[in-house]
């Protein structure tokens, strides 16, 4: 399973390459944390199956929950199985916090 670190992802975001990010924590994770990495979607993990045909094939996914593991890592394969270029962040964005790197508030 393809995945990307933090400093990767940061890296990506910096060089301005085009990609799609996705956050996909439960809404409650999502809510209590207040934030999330600039220009990131919310999808609702429990509702993929209504969302996964609007993810752009174009584009590389990168797919985030809170510390990187059955969410994150489940609808990665699910996206890749469907032919997208999709990676999911190691460690979540628990592990992009802890790095240090940069958040937003939610919008």
């Amino acid at each position: 399973m393809n995945s990307i670190t933090s400093r990767e992802l940061a890296q990506l975001q910096a060089q301005g390459q085009a990609f799609t990010l996705l956050d996909v924590r439960r809404d409650k994770a999502r809510l209590s944390d207040g934030t999330q990495i600039a220009h990131a979607q919310w999808q609702d993990p429990a509702l993929w199956l209504d969302w996964k045909d609007q993810v752009s094939k174009d584009l590389p996914v990168v797919v985030y929950c809170a510390h990187g593991r059955e969410i994150s890592q489940g609808l990665t394969t699910a996206l890749q199985v469907m032919g997208l270029n999709a990676r999911f962040l190691e460690g979540g964005i628990a592990a992009w916090q802890a790095a240090g790197m940069s958040t937003e508030p939610l919008v």
